[in-house]
C-alpha cells in the first residue's frame, strides 16, 4: 500500500482518535508501526496538506493535522467500497443507465465510468450500464449536475433466469473476479481464529487490520456484489467477505486501544469540528 492510502485508512478505521485531528508526531509514530519511515511519513503528510486533505493547526510547539471535509468524504467512500454489500433479496429487476457525453469531454466520460463502477454497475455496451441493485437515485444524485452528460435511467427485466445469468456474464468478467476472490480467500483462510486475533498486541492488530482492509477494498472495487441467482455455482467472494468481517471485528479492540494510546501520548485527540479545505 502507498503511504497516503495507509493515512486514509488510519483515519477511516479510527475516526474517534484521528477524525478530529492529531499531532504530527502521533501520526508519524503510527505510520512507523505500519512500515512507513519517519521521513517518508512527514513528506507524505506535507504533500497531503498541500493537496487539501489536511488543514494544519498550531498546537503549542507542534502542528495538529485536521482532516478537511474533502478528506472525510474520501475516507467515507473508501470505507463504503468495503462495507456496501446488499443482503436483501433481489427483486428481479435490472437498473439501466444509458448515457451520452458531449465530445470531446473525456474527463466527464471517465468520471461517469468511475461512478458507475463504484455503484456496482457493469457495461452491457459502451454507453449502456446495468446493475441489479436499486441505486438509480444515487446515480442521479452524483451525475445529475454534470452539464456535459445526458442520460436515461430505466428499470427492466429479462425473459427468465437464463437471461439474467447471461446478462451478468456479459457485463462482468466473473471468472476473473472469482479467481481474485480465491486468492484473497487463500490469505484469509490462514488467519488465526477470531479469539486469537483479539489477543494480538495492539501494533500487530493495527497492522493486520490495515493490510486486510486494503486487500479487501482492492477486491471489492471490482466485485459487483451480485445476488446469488446471478453467480456461478461456486463463488469465493461470499466466504472471503465473511472471513474479513470476522477478522476485522476481532482486531478492532486491540488496534483501537493502541491508536488511542499513541494519540494520548502526543497530546490527545481533538474534538471533531470543521476544518478548512474543499
Amino acid at each position: 500500500m502507498k503511504p497516503r492510502d495507509i493515512v486514509f485508512d488510519l483515519i477511516g478505521e479510527h475516526p474517534e482518535s484521528l477524525g478530529g485531528g492529531a499531532r504530527l508526531q502521533a501520526l508519524t509514530d503510527l505510520l512507523g508501526g505500519l512500515g512507513v519511515g519517519e521521513e517518508t511519513a512527514r513528506i507524505t503528510l506535507a504533500r497531503m496538506r498541500t493537496e487539501g486533505w489536511f488543514a494544519p493547526r498550531r498546537d503549542g510547539r507542534t502542528t495538529r493535522y485536521i482532516p478537511t471535509d474533502a478528506c472525510r468524504r474520501l475516507v467515507a467512500e473508501r470505507r463504503a467500497t468495503v462495507s456496501r454489500r446488499r443482503r436483501d433479496a433481489w427483486d428481479g429487476q435490472w437498473r439501466m443507465v444509458i448515457y451520452r457525453v458531449a465530445l470531446p469531454d473525456r474527463p466527464e466520460r471517465e468520471r461517469l465510468r468511475q461512478v458507475l463502477t463504484r455503484l456496482r454497475f457493469g457495461p452491457l455496451t459502451a454507453a449502456t450500464w446495468v446493475s441489479p441493485h436499486p441505486v438509480l437515485a444515487d446515480v442521479e444524485a452524483e451525475l445529475g449536475p454534470v452539464s456535459a452528460l445526458r442520460f436515461e435511467l430505466l428499470t427492466c427485466r429479462t425473459w427468465g433466469p437464463g437471461g439474467d445469468r447471461d446478462m451478468a456474464a456479459r457485463c462482468w468478467d466473473l471468472p476473473a473476479i472469482d479467481r481474485e476472490a480465491a486468492r484473497l480467500l487463500d490469505r484469509l483462510d490462514v488467519l488465526p481464529a477470531p479469539d486469537a486475533l483479539r489477543t494480538l498486541p495492539g501494533e500487530d492488530a493495527l497492522r493486520l487490520r490495515i493490510e486486510l482492509s486494503g486487500a479487501v477494498r482492492s477486491f471489492a472495487a471490482r466485485d459487483p456484489d451480485l445476488p446469488a441467482q446471478l453467480l456461478p455455482g461456486t463463488w469465493a467472494g461470499q466466504r472471503a467477505h465473511l472471513l474479513f468481517e470476522q477478522a476485522h471485528e476481532a482486531l478492532d479492540r486491540p488496534a483501537r486501544a493502541f491508536v488511542e494510546a499513541v494519540v494520548q501520548r502526543h497530546g490527545g485527540a481533538a474534538a471533531h469540528g470543521p476544518a478548512t479545505g474543499a
